[in-house]
């Protein structure tokens, strides 16, 4: 996931290390990714031909390693978004920079990766269900089921609505 959430980063342009790493958590919700996992994903990147390194001045008159996505780069990114099997459907974090994402991708693929998400979904609202009707659970432990039963029929609501924007902008592109 740091990968693409990194390869995704450049999609805007060129940037440092330090800008990537603090854009990263700013999107994940987190701390800033450690340079332990930045730098070394870069380096890869680098190796691998998805991104271009140069050395850029600083503002301080120091010398920055600029990075930025190659085109080959970004037709990997696409591949790998693209690539949305089971364990991603159920992993909020990767349907979530998928969806942040879905401009890039086919339509026919946005679809299929809002459909697994979507079973998914519904799977988690029928356990909670049942869990609230065939389990005698204390106040306690039936707040947290109707707590996530609830959190799963909001996120189905959401992407009711990510379908509507895409239909909308298909239907305006005819």
């Amino acid at each position: 996931m740091n990968d693409l959430l990194l390869l995704s980063l450049l999609l805007s342009g060129s940037q440092h290390g330090y800008a990537l790493k603090k854009r990263s958590g700013l999107i994940s919700g987190q701390p800033a990714m450690h340079n332990n996992l930045v730098y070394p994903l870069l380096r890869r990147f680098v190796e691998n031909k998805w991104v271009k390194q140069k050395v850029a001045a600083g503002e301080r008159g120091q010398t920055r390693q600029m990075y930025s996505l190659t085109p080959l780069g970004r037709r990997v990114l696409v591949e790998r978004l693209s690539k949305f099997d089971g364990s991603d459907a159920h992993s909020a974090e990767a349907f979530h920079l998928r969806v942040g994402l879905l401009d890039l991708l086919e339509l026919q693929t946005r679809h299929e990766i809002l459909d697994k998400r979507e079973a998914h979904l519904k799977e988690t609202t029928a356990k909670f269900a049942r869990l609230e009707t065939e389990i005698p659970l204390s106040r306690y432990p039936k707040e947290v089921v109707r707590f996530l039963r609830e959190r799963a029929e909001a996120e189905l609501e959401w992407i009711a609505r990510v379908r509507r924007i895409d239909s909308v902008t298909t239907a305006r592109s005819k």
